[in-house]
């Protein structure tokens, strides 16, 4: 088909397009990466807004499903840089495009970067006053989110995220397999939507959901909140801290994240369609 190419000629396109990557100034690549942290973070604030107020599990990560995606949209067709999606220059890497050094720099860089551009909308959507909708709920949802994502075992959210980036590499390639705009907002919405509704954990929306809820904390009114609506105690909120976010949460998601894309996804579909085969 003319407006599609095959998964084949997808992989090969992003391996080739690696180059690029490497050899963006440092400084055009943390803005980029920034960019992507930030419109990442702006998906995962819409969704908070549109579910906080459903209370059945399944309809709230659906309606939340339906916003997130925007980020990754945005993402695609700006070409920002985002880490979970970079984590396919593993094929680059086999193929000798890159080496491994080279990767490992780029994908630190940018996971900076992006932590940057989240922790500072959470900032941005802090001081807005938009966390006060609902007479505090939506600020008191955002502390039982970030209350939720620090309580996961290090199992847990190791595994959630190796699922997540399958499904986030997945709507990468399949949006470089289509040739026009329209197909691949369709196709990235669709795949993302199925990682949020699934629940599955993502170290940049992290980097924004718990930077959030961490500022919440500081506010009594939303911590008021989330007492009365969620039953939370002093010390069960107390375990909401710095060390939690980074070592409990952003730690096991971030390698679950890498395994995904690169060992589970990324490697399996260069070997399957590299040249020769």
């Amino acid at each position: 088909m003319d407006n599609f190419l095959s998964i084949k000629e997808a992989v090969q396109r992003y391996s080739a397009s690696c180059d690029g990557k490497i050899k963006t100034p440092f400084d055009k690549l943390f803005i980029k990466a920034m960019l992507a942290g930030m419109m990442i973070a702006m998906g995962a604030a819409g969704s908070s807004v549109a579910c906080h107020a459903i209370g059945n599990v399944g309809l709230a990560r659906l309606v939340a499903g339906v916003v997130f995606p925007v980020g990754l949209m945005m993402v695609i067709l700006t070409g920002a840089e985002l880490f979970t999606g970079d984590c396919l220059m593993i094929v680059a890497t086999v193929e000798k495009k890159n080496t491994m050094a080279q990767m490992i720099k780029e994908l630190v860089f940018i996971y900076i970067g992006n932590f940057v551009g989240a922790a500072l909308l959470a900032l941005g959507v802090y001081f807005s006053g938009q966390l006060g909708y609902s007479s505090n709920l939506l600020g008191a949802y955002t502390i039982k989110v970030a209350v939720g994502k620090t309580g996961l075992s290090f199992g847990t959210a190791l595994v959630s995220g190796i699922l997540c980036n399958i499904l986030v590499c997945v709507a990468v390639l399949m949006a470089i397999c289509s040739k026009d705009i329209v197909g691949k907002l369709f196709v990235s919405f669709f795949v993302i939507m199925l990682f949020v509704v699934c629940g599955f954990e993502h170290c940049v929306a992290n980097m924004y959901y718990i930077t959030a809820g961490l500022l919440c904390k500081l506010n009594p009114a939303y911590v008021q909140m989330a007492m009365e609506q969620y039953g939370y105690t002093a010390d069960q909120l107390a375990a909401l801290n710095v060390g939690s976010f980074l070592v409990g949460n952003l730690l096991p998601v971030t390698i679950g994240n890498m395994i995904g894309g690169m060992v589970t996804l990324g490697l399996p579909l260069w070997y399957v369609n590299k040249e020769g085969k």
